[in-house]
């Protein structure tokens, strides 16, 4: 049987083939530690999954739910937004739901690239940017994140040929893979950039409510005429400790959000009304267990620095996200070093070339395991001599 086109055009998910490589260790007796994928290990609150055990046993949620959202998840989105962000949202004409992040990112490209069209993508960046825009047949145009720019693409960098092009652009902070962050300034730069060029300028939110020492990260929507051109994507995952429930939601500009729910309602069919029942209480609860979880990630962060700090790395903390994006040894590509720590020290971190070119050079590092766990890991890599310098004796 032949496949499509499309499917040999995209790499395998680097999540699900390093996943494979380290059943394959567990399967064989060893003792894995992954500091991979992001995914909270903090349960989900409890006054969210009560909701749902109310909401499971109503009769109406059985049924089909309406597309784009019920009201009452819509209006309560809006409302949360108003609160955290003090921007107002028209519940009706601004705001549909998602089915998590990664599908409302799959869809708006789906809605806005085609053949031969560009998509601008940080670059590095969550890889669905990329593949979703080789499987719309579009042409993805990267824009490097470097420690120079402190992570930020360099707009002016941008060819124009290339911007009179493009469709659609994409950011994201705070931001996956490196965490970095962006400022209000930033994103009034980002806004111009967009309008000059007609792009829609779409800003993945998945982040915002994983900051500490007193960052919090702005919404693009507080830019003034942000909604002429943007549209943001939020996610209930990563705030709510929810990935599993597939939740999220559109905000921003009433037509892209429009020919979104448009692609949606021919692909999917919305999400389970008692999980946005569930959504309701996330949105409508105190942030304690928010608060609770980003105090365990940065004394993660702070054990993670301190003895990275020990074997040679130079590392400053980051603000946001549960991730640390640090440079490779010297003298080993990203591949051969997340090969060596998975085949040697049975720990899972991803190389950054799997998020895009300029990812080349370093790995990510997850803060979603205990303490203990990671104290673990960190005197494995002391044993095996994983040293910021190991790169070096090999190049001798």
């Amino acid at each position: 049987m032949e496949v499509a086109r499309r499917l040999k055009a995209i790499p395998p998910y680097v999540f699900a083939e390093i996943g494979k490589k380290a059943a394959a260790l567990t399967k064989a007796g060893h003792d894995v530690i992954n500091l991979g994928i992001g995914a909270p290990d903090q349960p989900t609150p409890r006054h969210i999954v009560d909701a749902m055990h109310e909401a499971i046993e109503k009769p109406i949620n059985h049924q089909y739910p309406p597309f784009g959202g019920t009201p009452e998840f819509k209006k309560a989105a809006a409302e949360w937004c108003q609160n955290r962000f003090n921007i107002k949202i028209d519940p009706e004409t601004e705001v549909t739901t998602l089915i998590g992040g990664k599908e409302g990112i799959h869809n708006l490209i789906m809605a806005y690239i085609d053949q031969g069209d560009v998509n601008i993508i940080p670059d590095p960046a969550y890889p669905v940017y990329q593949t979703s825009t080789i499987l719309a047949g579009g042409e993805p145009f990267y824009m490097p994140l470097t420690p120079e720019n402190n992570f930020l693409p360099s707009l002016d960098a941008i060819p124009a040929t290339v911007a009179q092009k493009a469709n659609l652009m994409f950011l994201n902070y705070p931001n996956n893979p490196t965490a970095a962050t962006a400022t209000l300034e930033f994103f009034e730069k980002a806004v111009a950039f967009a309008k000059k060029y007609d792009i829609l300028l779409c800003h993945d939110l998945a982040y915002s409510e994983m900051t500490f020492d007193g960052y919090k990260a702005p919404s693009i929507m507080q830019v003034k005429g942000a909604k002429d051109i943007c549209i943001e994507l939020h996610t209930l995952s990563k705030t709510y400790n929810m990935t599993g429930w597939r939740i999220g939601f559109a905000i921003g500009n009433a037509e892209a959000v429009k020919n979104l729910a448009k692609i949606k309602s021919n692909i999917d069919t919305d999400i389970f009304r008692a999980v946005q029942q569930a959504g309701i209480a996330a949105f409508e609860g105190n942030r304690d267990h928010i608060d609770f979880c980003n105090n365990l990630y940065i004394e993660r962060r702070d054990l993670a620095c301190e003895k990275l700090k020990e074997l040679g790395w130079t590392v400053t903390p980051p603000k946001a996200t549960f991730y640390m994006w640090l440079p490779v040894p010297p003298g080993l590509s990203s591949e051969e070093f997340c090969t060596k720590m998975l085949n040697e020290a049975h720990i899972v971190v991803p190389p950054g070339n799997a998020y895009g070119p300029s990812g080349e050079g370093y790995f990510r590092l997850s803060l979603c395991l205990p303490k203990e766990r990671m104290a673990e890991a960190f005197e494995r890599m002391k044993a095996h001599k994983f040293t910021f310098e190991m790169g070096k004796a090999q190049v001798c």
